[in-house]
């Protein structure tokens, strides 16, 4: 079995000071904590943006390219690039930050409904991201909260529009999304083709049953207070701890986890140039 991938999801779109003071919101709260998650055996970093001021998601590309920037200069992680439409849905708003060039970003292939949204990506929309993506290098991440999303990302793939191996980030537990359980994770893992490789993100609760199933079999994990900002129940976590614990319960099954450059090979970085 490859070694793990462990990618950590620090700030995402949700998470305030007001409900955990553990989440970083500047450009330099974010490369921060980047850098202490891959000294506790992070390999990718899936980075979203905050307006430094309101706290509010941000499409800014000041603050994509400081964080970015940043993380070079220090580090030797992945960058996964957000193209999330909470913080502007137009595609103009989430392309632009494509032009830095990340190693990944992520591609959500279909639309779903949120609690309180409808997260809309539109064919049209998909077809353009995934066209910058290619253009630019980048490997997109397709993120996927139900099985016909699998779909559409083969079809990109079979329209030219993406390269193979594909990788998939299965987002489960979230309301109106697929269910957290065993079962669906089973089915989402065996409907992908052989050669691509897929983590899985567990909202709330789900997020460390999701995780040690990832583990065991055979895929990768996301961690974070995108997902998660508890460690317990009643227990706020920091990233670094969620990262730190999957580390322990990882090595505790057997599996080793992956430096930022042994996921390059293991997510087939080198095909995206």
């Amino acid at each position: 079995m490859k070694k793990l991938v462990i990618t950590v999801a620090p700030t995402g779109s949700l998470p305030t000071k007001a409900k955990t003071p553990h989440v970083p919101i500047t450009p330099q709260e974010i490369v921060a904590c980047a850098l202490r998650c891959e000294a506790a055996g992070a390999a990718v970093v899936h980075v979203h943006v905050r307006d430094p001021q309101t706290q509010a998601p941000s499409p800014r590309y000041d603050l994509f390219q400081e964080v970015t920037e940043g993380l070079r200069a220090r580090s030797r992680l992945i960058v996964q690039i957000s193209t999330g439409g909470r913080a502007g849905m137009g595609y103009e708003e989430r392309s632009e930050r494509l032009r830095l060039c990340p190693e990944m970003a992520s591609l959500t292939t279909g639309s779903v409904n949120f609690p309180d949204s409808v997260y809309i990506n539109g064919p049209d929309l998909i077809d353009k991201l995934a066209a910058d993506m290619l253009r630019y290098g980048i490997k997109p991440e397709m993120e996927i909260f139900d099985t016909s999303m699998i779909a559409n990302a083969l079809d990109l793939a079979a329209r030219g529009l993406a390269r193979r191996p594909l990788h998939f980030n299965f987002v489960m537990g979230l309301k109106g999304a697929i269910p957290a359980t065993a079962e669906n994770l089973m089915h989402l893992k065996n409907s992908i083709p052989a050669d691509a490789t897929w983590s899985v993100s567990g909202i709330g609760a789900a997020q460390l049953p999701m995780n040690v199933l990832g583990i065991v079999l055979g895929g990768h994990v996301r961690v974070g207070l995108e997902d998660n900002i508890y460690y317990r129940k009643g227990e706020l976590a920091s990233n670094e701890q969620l990262v730190e614990r999957i580390v322990r319960i990882a090595r505790e099954l057997g599996r080793e986890v992956a430096s930022p450059d042994e996921a390059r090979s293991i997510l087939g970085l080198d095909a995206t140039s």
